[in-house]
């Protein structure tokens, strides 16, 4: 027996009857040979942080747009953040863990320079609309070629509100995402001066706690201990409402906050800008763009693709190159 398959006999032995085990894996979409060390979840995590579009996270907006500051959040340490406390309510559950930190670290692949704002813009250029846990799965099985498992491409594509993971590890990720991102981005509200801790919701700090860590530890204590009994991972109820009313706030007073209007008006200018640019000089794209043109891509996915998977500084960069005038060199 190799350590993969005594790995494998752990998670039967030891993981709760509900969560998925490596063995019974739906498997990939092409035939891959088996690790004689890791299980194929921990193959897909170990593909994922190695992968390209993974690196690009780390300049990638969050929130706050190119912050010079070196302590906001950016699309990387988001999703460090949600897989770290993915991975402990997982292991607390009795979950698999390995599933679930895959899953989380692959959740943003596919979002966007500006965060949500680049989002939007390309949302309304393309014809069918843009959602980045789509492109996600775009960037993790046809752009980089991953060959991930069915159970994290699940995940990965169903961590929004609106969607259904298929595993109780997709249903961790999904939630922890929430707890993560409007617990560090009222951090970095608070660090910007946009708000202070006593602006919160009385009901939030009475419920949760008076600092980010208070509130998250609270919210993944009521998480495990409500999941444990039941079939169901989620919150209580109180909880749950609870923290709608802190996501209501934090839409009204931090992502909707007027001081930053303008400047996401220009990020959705400027790419449309450049989208409508390679629209008609589809030649300038990247050669590996083009190909996939040639190759029956439509012309406005291929956009999309490049233009998603800029960094903030490489979409200003190229913007500049495309529409500022270059010095004159003697």
């Amino acid at each position: 027996m190799n350590l993969r398959e005594r790995r494998e006999e752990y998670e039967e032995k030891n993981f709760s009857a509900r969560a998925t085990k490596s063995s019974e894996t739906r498997g990939r979409k092409f035939p891959a040979e088996k690790c004689e060390i890791r299980t194929d979840f921990q193959k897909d995590r170990d593909r994922i942080t190695h992968c390209k579009a993974f690196r690009r996270l780390m300049h990638k907006t969050q929130v706050f747009i190119s912050p010079e500051r070196d302590h906001y959040r950016t699309r990387l340490t988001h999703t460090l953040e949600v897989a770290q406390i993915s991975r402990t309510v997982a292991r607390a559950l009795r979950l698999n863990e390995d599933l679930t930190e895959a899953i989380a670290l692959g959740h943003d692949l596919g979002h966007t320079p500006y965060g949500h704002t680049g989002e939007d813009a390309l949302d309304g250029l393309l014809s069918n609309g843009f959602r980045h846990n789509e492109q996600s799965v775009r960037v993790v099985e046809t752009l980089e070629n991953l060959n991930l498992t069915y159970e994290v491409i699940d995940g990965v594509l169903n961590h929004r509100t609106s969607c259904k993971p298929a595993t109780p590890e997709g249903r961790v990720v999904q939630l922890c995402d929430k707890i993560a991102y409007m617990n560090h981005d009222v951090d970095d509200a608070i660090r910007a001066k946009l708000l202070t801790e006593e602006d919160l919701p009385r009901v939030v700090s009475e419920t949760f706690g008076a600092s980010p860590g208070k509130r998250i530890d609270a919210l993944v204590k009521n998480l495990v201990y409500h999941s444990e009994q039941r079939d169901e991972i989620s919150l209580s109820p109180d909880a749950a409402e609870c923290l709608q009313i802190f996501r209501t706030f934090m839409f009204e007073r931090v992502y909707a906050n007027q001081l930053h209007t303008k400047e996401r008006e220009k990020i959705k200018k400027m790419i449309s800008l450049m989208y409508e640019f390679f629209l008609h000089n589809s030649k300038k794209l990247p050669t590996e763009i083009q190909q996939r043109v040639e190759n029956g891509t439509l012309l406005e996915i291929s956009i999309a693709d490049y233009i998603a998977g800029m960094t903030d500084r490489f979409a200003q960069k190229r913007f500049g190159e495309i529409f500022m005038p270059a010095s004159w060199e003697i």
